[in-house]
């Protein structure tokens, strides 16, 4: 009994700590999830790597954009936990950017072990009716974002010969047919996609790849008057937005998202790749 109590106390302790002395890259980190997802890292034990434009994206966007003040309480609420940062106001579609900042990060720290890809934009409109622009940016910054930042960072993570962990945050858009937003469906797919491949091209270098799939999470993306309207306009749409049967009367937090990541991003899910986690209290079994 003393021997199970010792083992059970030095996992735990591994637990507290999971990512002591491991390096994570966070996109779209300066608010909301990406935020909540660098700090939880942090309170783990990494040093983070902090990516965010900081700046309007597209003018087909109304939400307010991310500021340069938002980037650095990131940065402060990082290392706050003891851990070191390294922010930089960069465009996810802006190749090069995403190149140096890694290979900055990896200068700075000595390696990479995790790849949270968290950058992403939501608009509203009927596929058929949406603008060239409206495509463009939801698909260039959520999906070929995404793919920049992973190439970017996985030669890194393989010549560090640690493996790792690489999370790719799609949506509850990316496994199942939300109207209204298709062009964002579409890019969320296609980041599931991007996940399984990867799962499988890297496993020789013992890294994992999953992507997770939340549903109302509280951030500034989410609005409800645009959704109000779509949803007046075209009530049948709102069926296939539930609600969630654990909390089903209110959006969750981003900081229940990244308990997810943290997870996903430490070893106690080491069997895990290729594996899409839904992060929605239950309303994808409607």
């Amino acid at each position: 009994m003393l021997a199970w109590l010792r083992h059970s106390a030095a996992k735990g302790a591994d637990v507290a700590g999971s990512l002591q002395g491991r390096v994570a890259f966070v996109t779209g980190a300066a608010r909301g999830q990406g935020r909540a997802h660098a700090v939880r890292l942090a309170a783990e034990g990494a040093d983070v790597i902090a990516l965010d434009i900081c700046a309007p994206v597209s003018d087909t966007l109304t939400y307010t954009p991310a500021t340069p003040e938002d980037l650095s309480e990131t940065v402060r609420l990082v290392e706050a936990q003891g851990r070191k940062v390294l922010a930089r106001e960069a465009d996810v579609r802006d190749d090069a950017a995403v190149r140096r900042l890694v290979a900055d990060g990896v200068e700075q720290f000595g390696r990479l072990d995790v790849a949270v890809a968290n950058a992403g934009v939501l608009g509203w409109g009927r596929v058929w009716e949406l603008t060239d622009e409206q495509w463009d940016t939801v698909i260039g910054v959520n999906l070929t974002g995404t793919w920049r930042t992973l190439r970017a960072s996985i030669p890194a993570m393989i010549d560090a010969g640690n493996g790792g962990s690489i999370v790719v945050v799609s949506s509850a858009a990316g496994v199942k047919a939300t109207p209204g937003n298709g062009h964002y469906a579409a890019s969320k797919y296609g980041l599931t996609a991007l996940t399984n491949t990867l799962a499988i091209e890297l496993g020789e270098y013992g890294i994992r790849v999953n992507s997770i799939h939340p549903y109302s999470v509280d951030t500034p993306m989410i609005e409800p008057e645009a959704m109000m309207e779509i949803f007046a306009r075209h009530p049948a749409f709102v069926h296939s937005f539930p609600p969630m049967p654990l909390q089903p009367k209110a959006f969750m937090g981003a900081d229940e998202v990244a308990d997810v990541v943290a997870w996903l991003a430490g070893d106690g899910s080491g069997t895990l790749s290729g594996t899409q986690v839904n992060v929605d209290k239950g309303a994808l079994k409607y």
